[in-house]
């Protein structure tokens, strides 16, 4: 592991490098000034998803989603709590997978709410079903060690 971590900016998509020291330091994006972490879900497009899950150095959990699904719904503000605890160890962002249907389908994600957690631009673990804030931390945390 090298000192430093390339981290996509979820406002402009620019790659910055940052010192793995600092992550938790409040760093801004070198292009667009905004913050690269702020506790609060990247949303991704099909434009997005690609380099965020393959060019961020740090692990990227994805939550695939719907607008119609209720247990998405109901799920959304613990996906927003996990962020808060595990930014900036890991990005979270989130897919609607009624808009991007090419992305979910290349996945294979055959119900919703489902997480997928990447490393490398690799899937390293997924989990179907709503969970609770607590529970996504835990799951994130026991596959980064496994």
């Amino acid at each position: 592991m090298t000192d430093s971590a390339h981290i996509v900016c979820p406002a402009c998509m620019a790659i910055n490098r940052i010192p793995r020291s600092r992550l938790g330091d409040g760093p801004k994006c070198g292009k667009c000034h905004e913050a690269l972490f702020v506790a609060h879900p990247a949303e991704l497009t099909g434009a997005s998803f690609e380099k965020t899950i393959s060019r961020n150095d740090i692990p990227v959990l994805v939550d695939f989603w719907a607008p119609w699904c209720g247990p998405c719904k109901m799920m959304a503000p613990a996906f927003e709590a996990a962020a808060q605890q595990l930014e900036p160890r890991v990005r979270l962002a989130k897919l609607n997978t009624e808009n991007e249907q090419a992305i979910a389908g290349r996945f294979g994600i055959r119900s919703i709410p489902t997480l997928a957690l990447f490393h490398n631009g690799h899937e390293i673990a997924r989990q179907p079903g709503a969970m609770s804030a607590g529970d996504i931390v835990r799951w994130t945390e026991s596959n980064l060690r496994a």
